[in-house]
């Protein structure tokens, strides 16, 4: 009986606790990922060749069709449906652009962005480019427009089908992108963009490049998260404060009144031990101590502690581990540069990698749950891909992952980041440009008829 008695009193004690929603204990996460696509070409090269500007056009374009984004799109789209992140920042999102003549219309021959968005679609986790209120979380960076005469490749199996001729003027824009998981792109609430004021000038007056950020607003239950992806210059000068530096001392001054939980993507061309010193191994090229810039790592010459000494966490593995860098395949993907892979072994990095130039950065949030590079693996890695008679990597940059915990509650919501435009000077190259190449095919003209 007493038996009995206990066994009520304990189904009654049970029956009348309180049940309390399994999803009121769960934390607020959001997984975020930062992937630079690459634009298919050696940069650095093709302005080895300037001023023969149709020699370095030409150079770009055969490498950015043996690069073939094609089928590098798939092995991306696939890293993205390992982790399903709800926001993923993209870097060099590139569209190329041609023209037959210096009277027609350009046309868009290849949208890296569009088609990496399709390749995440038919893998079964779509995304797509992040939207509200009719702004779009895509920021152009810079552009080399198609210039007549001064930009002209040859490729016939492109060109015969869409201009009915072997040859056409090309160029690019790079941009950065923000995009959102499908199923959740009802969250975005809204969507700026932002340039920064440092440039840089390959060529004065003709060709300028320009940086920027685009950022959403995304909510996650009572919360809202304000996220950020940017990509900083990598070309730097001698003596001078790297524009990557500059940037991202703009970034900080943007969000120095940062109430709300941030996060920030991107490729900031900068590793913690930048500028690196005369006795110590650069084969990535990086900027070097001077009279401007006399020490390594720092605020004022180093984007990298730019953000960690303005409150920003690494919630990417660390930075200083040589297993966690994120640059140093070869122009064409076909494994490790091959300049730099045995400084990459002597580094501690088996893969060929030697700088890490890629991050996501955290503040006002909770917690970072957990961080992973992705992409870095070679030769038998998930986005290895066959180029031919080599096996190639899906990109020059390896990627970034991390789980973010944020705090409850969090639905205050920031003034709206500066939405700086491009100078407005910033047309004025193409004006040039076209202007000069006019006139010269008119005094070719001048002296060819006399």
């Amino acid at each position: 009986m007493a038996t009995l008695k206990k066994l009520f009193a304990l189904f009654c004690a049970l029956t009348f606790i309180p049940v309390i929603p399994a999803s009121a204990e769960e934390p607020y996460r959001i997984t975020v990922m930062s992937r630079n696509l690459y634009l298919g070409a050696d940069v650095g090269v093709a302005l080895e060749k300037i001023p023969n500007l149709p020699a370095a056009a030409q150079f770009m374009w055969d490498q950015m069709k043996q690069t073939n984004f094609a089928l590098r799109a798939p092995k991306l789209a696939r890293e993205a449906l390992q982790d399903r992140p709800e926001i993923i920042g993209i870097q060099e999102a590139t569209i190329w652009y041609c023209k037959k003549d210096p009277f027609s219309d350009q046309v868009e021959v290849f949208n890296f962005l569009d088609e990496f968005v399709a390749a995440t679609k038919q893998s079964g986790v779509g995304y797509s480019l992040a939207t509200a209120n009719g702004q779009e979380a895509f920021n152009p960076g810079y552009k080399i427009a198609p210039i007549p005469f001064l930009t002209k490749v040859k490729d016939a199996e492109v060109f015969q089908p869409i201009f009915n001729q072997d040859n056409a003027a090309c160029g690019f824009t790079i941009g950065d992108a923000l995009l959102v998981r499908d199923d959740v792109k009802q969250q975005i609430i809204q969507v700026g963009n932002s340039e920064y004021d440092a440039t840089y000038s390959i060529v004065p007056v003709l060709m300028t490049i320009y940086r920027g950020y685009t950022w959403v607003d995304f909510k996650v239950r009572d919360s809202v998260v304000r996220v950020i992806t940017t990509h900083l210059e990598s070309i730097w000068d001698e003596n001078k404060v790297p524009n990557s530096a500059l940037q991202a001392q703009q970034l900080v001054a943007d969000l120095k009144d940062a109430k709300m939980p941030v996060i920030v993507l991107g490729d900031f061309n900068a590793d913690p031990r930048d500028p690196r010193t005369s006795k110590e191994p650069n084969p990535g090229e990086q900027p070097i101590v001077s009279d401007t810039c006399p020490t390594p790592g720092g605020a004022k010459c180093n984007a990298y502690s730019t953000m960690v000494e303005a409150g920003f966490e690494n919630a990417s593995p660390d930075a200083s581990n040589p297993r966690y860098y994120t640059w140093g395949a070869g122009a064409l993907l076909n494994g490790p540069d091959k300049k730099r892979e045995k400084f990459a072994y002597k580094f501690g990095n088996q893969y060929g990698f030697t700088d890490r130039l890629d991050y996501i950065f955290t503040k006002n949030v909770y917690a970072t749950v957990s961080s992973k590079i992705i992409g870095n693996v070679y030769p038998d890695g998930s986005g290895v891909w066959s180029c031919g008679t080599e096996l190639c990597f899906p990109s020059d940059h390896a990627g970034v992952v991390a789980t973010i915990e944020l705090p409850r509650s969090a639905g205050a919501i920031d003034p709206d980041l500066p939405e700086r435009g491009k100078s407005p000077w910033s047309a004025l190259p193409i004006l040039v440009t076209v202007t000069v190449v006019l006139l010269a095919v008119l005094v070719l003209r001048k002296r060819i008829w006399r």
